[in-house]
């Protein structure tokens, strides 16, 4: 351990020709004399460090070594199990960082257990390193349900309970014999602890000098990190400006994960910043070549041809006013939007103007499913209606963040608790809001417990008319109890109750396609077993041949919807949208990144990085599409995009500026990206962790000033997701506005009593 401390702290060295600092190989700006100083000062702290370390082990000093350093120990030893049971990553540098943190941590642990005689500190001792099992035995059961790391509020807030809701989930891995052995490993520790060096630690009550040594090899442990990481560029913008949970704890641990989510929690909201962008991509938004905006005409028009002079989606809105007249985050934002360019309008424009909308979040959805013979609705409804091939949907906090994404167009910054975050909200860019305005119906349902991730709460300020429906409070008269319940059945009982009410806006969460994925444990995938038993005879394993099974019940649900549709000869005026909330995290037991053997298995190549997990299917259709020439959008499109390309075709009123996201068809740059901060462009796709750029042509160079660019416009989306999420940003802007094409609520249409019969008049008067 000396010989790795030494050699992770001889990353210092003075380039006397260029005058500048190396760390880790890497040089930045040139340093002063005092920095010069400083740096050497720093090389003397790691020095008196590893003398320090040499000194304690020592024969017969070894037990103040363990006395002091054994919480800490404890931790990197939880740190590096957890990281191999979940990540699977290599180490490289990050090892170090995380040797460090855990050192500190464990000195604050220390420290903690100097004050009391040594029976007490032991006691105390013994404990710590017990508690510390829990969040990562916690963290470990979770990663290993739904496949990502859970930041604190997703899993203690997680809107309803992420832990409760699969206890019984989560119970069976923990006995499982792998959970068992987890378990048994987190142990270890403790039970080190108790039989080889209790009785040998001294624990003694110390004195202030040595609390105070201890106090000063924590501030230096902890401060030779944050040097390490600020001297390489990729760590230090996870670590601060681009921080996000996932990378936080595979790069640095997950106590220093957990400590960055709390102080983000606590300080992050307060004020959030902006880069500059380049001002030629006009805040993110590329204008037309060729279109000269002064006038409208191209500077190839000809005389016998004007293009068409679209107008831009924008509401009347000063924000370069209002952030003079704001403070704090709302006014940072303001001064952001005030730098963007609203996108057109465009030929799509109110194409499905007064149309009928149906949005349907999928449970663990993959669009991989999608067959002409085995699903020939989905199919119908992917090839004949707006054709988008190359889709993301980021998984973030779980069915809930899915929910977020599609539902408000934004990321939920704030993990499981953004769509909480939302609940006294002024929500007015929804589409139950926007189509509200309109006079539309509106319901939201779901047939799964309707108390689940506070939807109970939730879901009664998207702005949909009618509220909301789910398990328990009303849906338990159409769905039978069972798990997962039947999709069919949700739309059997449903569907007749507002198929009259037009124009209508519904929204649907499914749960059909939910894990587990064999016959045994998944009603749904029982049900439907006999249709894709052919599978399992072909080489397909039993998890991809029963997530197939299960998912053919929402394949029943919108045969059914369609047919219904189409007999109440409304499916021409009714759209259809259909997004998952997460790729189908289920498939794998114990999985990362590169060790997904059945999602791999159901995509057809191995899954390596986020993009490529998270790829899927959007489905926007309507049976007036079917008769015309197929619109295809072959950039790239995010869940985020939905909502303001929803905006354009229902003809809504919405300023452009307001969604991070973008209409599909207008001119704005398409970029799809995701929290870690990966995204693609139609020039190539940028992997954060790595730092990797790989153009989509091979022979086409694409400089560092372009990716510098879209990193910028990345950071800056995901900015204003965090201070949306953050502050009741819409009230802020949207509180007092006069809306235009306001409508009265929707309103039951009168219905005259039946004529009664003569029969039963003649009953009446006998009675």
């Amino acid at each position: 351990m000396v010989i790795l401390i030494s050699n992770s702290f001889n990353v210092f060295g003075q380039d006397p020709k260029a005058g500048k600092i190396i760390f880790s190989g890497e040089r930045i700006q040139p340093m002063s004399t005092f920095l010069y100083s400083a740096a050497d000062a720093i090389k003397k702290l790691f020095g008196s460090i590893i003398n320090h370390f040499r000194r304690d082990l020592a024969p017969g000093r070894r037990a103040n070594f363990f006395s002091r350093y054994i919480i800490g120990l404890s931790i990197f030893y939880y740190e590096i199990l957890f990281k191999l049971s979940t990540t699977k990553t290599p180490y490289g540098i990050a090892i170090v960082y995380i040797l460090l943190f855990s050192l500190a941590f464990g000195l604050i642990g220390t420290l903690l257990t100097t004050f009391f005689k040594p029976s007490v500190n032991r006691t105390i001792r013994r404990y710590i390193i017990l508690a510390l099992m829990f969040p990562y035995g916690i963290e470990y059961f979770v990663y290993r349900q739904f496949k990502t790391f859970y930041d604190l509020k997703t899993v203690t807030n997680g809107a309803g309970g992420v832990i409760t809701g699969f206890f019984g989930h989560i119970l069976k891995l923990i006995f499982s014999p792998s959970g068992l052995l987890h378990v048994f490993l987190l142990l270890l520790p403790y039970l080190v602890y108790i039989y080889l060096i209790m009785h040998h630690d001294p624990a003694k009550r110390t004195s202030w000098r040595r609390k105070l040594s201890v106090l000063i090899t924590l501030v230096i442990m902890w401060f030779a990190a944050w040097v390490l990481i600020m001297a390489n560029s990729k760590y230090r913008r996870i670590y601060s400006k681009e921080y996000n949970f996932q990378s936080a704890v595979s790069d640095f641990g997950l106590l220093t994960g957990i400590r960055l989510d709390i102080k983000r929690s606590l300080f992050g909201g307060s004020s959030i910043s902006f880069d500059p962008e380049d001002s030629s991509s006009q805040g993110g938004i590329i204008i037309n070549p060729g279109t000269n905006e002064s006038s409208g005409e191209t500077e190839t028009e000809t005389e016998a041809e004007t293009e068409k002079v679209y107008g831009k989606n924008e509401l009347d809105i000063d924000f370069a006013e209002l952030a003079e007249n704001s403070s704090g985050t709302n006014a940072d934002m303001d001064a952001y939007l005030a730098t963007l360019t609203p996108s057109s309008q465009n030929e799509y424009t109110g194409l499905f103007e007064g149309k009928n909308l149906i949005m349907i979040t999928a449970e663990a959805f993959s669009g991989d499913i999608i067959d002409e013979e085995l699903t020939p609705t989905l199919y119908r409804l992917a090839n004949k209606g707006i054709q988008i091939s190359d889709y993301i949907m980021p998984a973030t906090a779980g069915t809930t963040g899915g929910e977020f994404e599609h539902i408000f167009g934004m990321y939920p910054m704030d993990g499981g608790a953004s769509m909480m975050d939302t609940l006294n909200y002024t929500n007015l860019m929804t589409m139950g809001s926007q189509l509200s305005r309109l006079g539309y119906y509106g319901k939201a349902y779901h047939n799964n417990d309707y108390t689940y991730y506070s939807r109970d709460l939730t879901h009664f300020n998207l702005g949909y008319s009618d509220g909301y429906m789910g398990y328990g409070n009303g849906m338990e008269e159409y769905v039978t109890a069972q798990w997962p319940e039947s999709d069919l059945e949700m739309f059997e009982g449903t569907v007749p109750t507002y198929i009259n009410k037009q124009p209508f806006n519904i929204y649907y969460m499914t749960v059909s396609g939910h894990s587990n994925y064999s016959y045994a444990s998944n009603a749904m995938a029982k049900k439907n077993w006999d249709k894709v038993a052919y599978m399992e005879e072909e080489g397909v394993s039993e998890a991809v041949t029963a997530y197939y099974a299960c998912n053919l019940e929402l394949e029943n649900a919108l045969t059914y919807l369609v047919d219904e549709l189409e007999k109440a000869g409304i499916a021409d005026d009714t759209v259809i949208v259909i997004t998952a909330d997460h790729f189908p995290y289920g498939l794998d037991d114990d999985a990362a990144l590169g060790h997904m053997p059945y999602l791999s298995e159901l995509y057809g190549y191995d899954v390596t990085n986020y993009l490529q997990r998270d790829h899927n299917r959007l489905i926007i259709w309507s049976g007036c599409l079917e008769d015309m020439d197929p619109i295809v959008v072959d950039t790239p499109v995010s869940v985020i995009d939905i909502l303001p390309t929803l905006s354009n075709l229902f003809g809504t009123e919405f300023d452009s500026r307001l969604f991070p996201g973008r209409d599909i068809f207008s001119d704005a740059e398409a970029i799809a990206f995701n929290t870690a901060r990966d995204w693609k462009t139609e020039k190539g796709t940028y992997i954060a962790d790595t730092g990797e750029f790989t153009p989509n042509d091979p022979n086409e160079e694409v400089s560092d000033e372009y990716i510098s660019r879209i990193r910028s416009i990345v950071n800056n989306k995901l900015s204003f997701m965090y201070g949306f999420v953050a502050t009741d940003y819409y009230e802020h802007v949207l509180g007092d506005y006069d809306w235009k094409t306001l409508k009265p609520a929707y309103t039951e249409p009168e219905t005259e009593a039946p004529a009664e019969t003569e029969s039963e008049t003649e009953t009446e008067a006998a009675d």
